[in-house]
């Protein structure tokens, strides 16, 4: 699905040089290379705080932490998004409340979170999946109205732009009350173990997140919070120095890619390619398809024997898990999630595809369907 080894090669001697000084110092916690990317993605991003912590998991657990929730408040997020969204919210006591996505765009339906909305309900958790972002205008009017948070879970479009009407852009990850990410391998924005950040325009917020991520301190061994120990290693943040000036180009590559599907896909009557909302910038940390009158699961099979691989993001929604039975989550009708964990498959989608690898991909598909 990615390609790591071919994208290192293009880049070894920055990473490894700059791994090397991590080495060399030996300050592999907390060195230089973590102040120094947490500055570095502050201005990509146009946000004040960054706050680097050991994965994204982690990010958005520390983010509804600092947000000071108590047990029993109701948390309303996608169930059509990968387990970490949920999962933290009920490791923290809160309840998840699912809303239904777009059958388009596959993010959060503005119109199906309202409907969600109770006494109870204290943040929004939209998630801009597959590298699209959510509706944020939409979603940041509904929780102003009623007073909720937001935390964006941005670990699938790092890069992306939401475009609000009049012609303001701001960065996916930097509208609501916090933003959060991943930088596992595979994201746009990968580094070579596990990581990940929140980010915010609250200085206070900033303050209590550090804390947080930081066994609940600001001076050692005097613990004001209940906290956690969450961090980005030197390693890691050396690793994502090197590759942030790259990723508006990495971005580009796989728009490139996602062009070049379209193309091949064109006016197939049993595919849908992926919708590219006009707010928004696209940045295919996955490439979806949409299939109607074919069979899914023939077609991995298929793709499986020509060695193309293929995923299905994702099989069984978040509302159908067993871990959320206590909730009884799965009596919820969420027609649109439920619809589209039928249909989708996702192909290969990185930044070093050239014209043959497409060609094949695309092919293979084809091959099946008509």
């Amino acid at each position: 699905m990615v390609d790591l080894q071919q994208q290192y090669a293009g880049i070894k001697d920055q990473v490894d040089a700059a791994i090397r000084e991590v080495f060399e110092t030996a300050a592999f916690i907390n060195g230089k290379q973590v102040a120094e990317f947490s500055r570095n993605l502050s201005s990509y991003l146009d946000i004040p705080y960054v706050i680097p912590c050991a994965n994204g998991t982690d990010a958005l657990q520390i983010a509804l932490m600092g947000l000071g929730l108590e047990p029993g408040d109701e948390v309303i997020t996608p169930s059509f998004t990968f387990i970490a969204t949920t999962e933290v919210v009920a490791l923290l006591r809160l309840k998840p409340v699912f809303a239904d996505v777009d059958p388009k765009t596959f993010c959060l339906d503005p119109a199906s979170v309202e409907k969600k909305i109770s006494k109870k309900t204290k943040a929004i958790v939209p998630v801009h999946l597959y590298g699209q972002s959510a509706p944020m205008k939409e979603i940041m009017d509904i929780a102003q109205a009623h007073q909720l948070y937001v935390v964006e879970d941005n670990a699938q479009a790092i890069g992306g732009d939401y475009h609000f009407p009049g012609g303001k852009t701001q960065k996916t990850g930097t509208i609501g009350t916090l933003g959060t990410t991943s930088f596992f391998p595979s994201k746009n924005l990968g580094a070579y173990g596990d990581g990940g950040a929140l980010f915010t325009r609250n200085e206070k917020l900033a303050e209590r997140l550090r804390m947080i991520a930081n066994h609940g301190q600001t001076k050692r061994y005097y613990h004001e919070l209940v906290g956690c120990n969450s961090r980005l290693d030197s390693i890691q943040a050396a690793v994502l120095n090197v590759k942030l000036p790259l990723l508006d180009t990495y971005i580009g590559k796989r728009i490139n890619v996602a062009d070049a599907y379209d193309r091949a896909f064109a006016h197939h009557p049993k595919i849908s390619t992926p919708y590219r909302a006009p707010y928004s910038k696209h940045v295919f940390h996955q490439y979806t398809l949409l299939l109607e009158g074919a069979d899914r699961n023939k077609l991995q099979e298929h793709l499986a024997s020509k060695k193309v691989p293929s995923m299905i993001y994702y099989p069984v929604p978040a509302h159908r898990q067993q871990m959320f039975a206590a909730f009884h989550s799965d009596r919820e009708k969420l027609e649109t999630t439920d619809w589209l964990t039928e249909r989708v498959i996702s192909l290969p989608m990185h930044t070093e595809m050239d014209e043959d690898q497409i060609k094949f991909v695309t092919g293979s598909v084809l091959e099946f369907l008509n």
